[in-house]
């Protein structure tokens, strides 16, 4: 493998990773223990939120580092593509509210009580964005884009001097 190629997998593998676990594992929470822990003692969400929260932290600070990386390797390949760049946008704005949501729903602050209280509410929310995130990144991945600057200094290249 090329060690120019190294950086960027591990990222790439860091950010899908962390995208899987997390939206996973916020699934699993609203579809099979939220449902089962409504008649349960507060101790037992409490350990769990606990438990959830080491998790979720370190799978924010992942995220938001190897995101950037991702979108400034991207950067140079989608210059004049406002396509991309306002999809990108879009999905950064939305991926700062699920992180919101995901930090509130573990978070101990009393602040954060109201989001707890109604965690399936919440954490639903947390997922339809979740899903619209991974449905721009699908989209912005395998669309075709011609940076025509590019192509233009490729013609250009090709093209025999008269």
């Amino acid at each position: 493998m090329d060690s120019d190629l190294i950086l960027p997998v591990i990222s790439r593998w860091a950010h899908i990773g962390c995208a899987i676990v997390l939206t996973g594992g916020s699934a699993f929470i609203w579809l099979v223990l939220q449902p089962v822990l409504q008649d349960q003692p507060e101790e037992l969400h409490e350990r769990i939120r606990v438990r959830w929260r080491r998790i979720v932290h370190p799978g924010i600070v992942i995220f938001l580092v190897s995101g950037f990386y991702n979108f400034m390797l991207a950067l140079p390949r989608h210059r004049g593509d406002g396509l991309y760049h306002a999809l990108v946008g879009t999905k950064i704005l939305l991926a700062l509210g699920v992180f919101f949501l995901a930090s509130v729903l573990v978070g101990r602050r009393p602040g954060s009580q109201k989001f707890r209280d109604q965690p399936r509410r919440w954490l639903g929310l947390l997922l339809l964005l979740a899903a619209v995130i991974v449905g721009i990144s699908g989209f912005v991945k395998v669309r075709p884009w011609t940076n025509s600057a590019d192509s233009s200094a490729e013609s250009a290249a090709a093209e025999p001097d008269a």
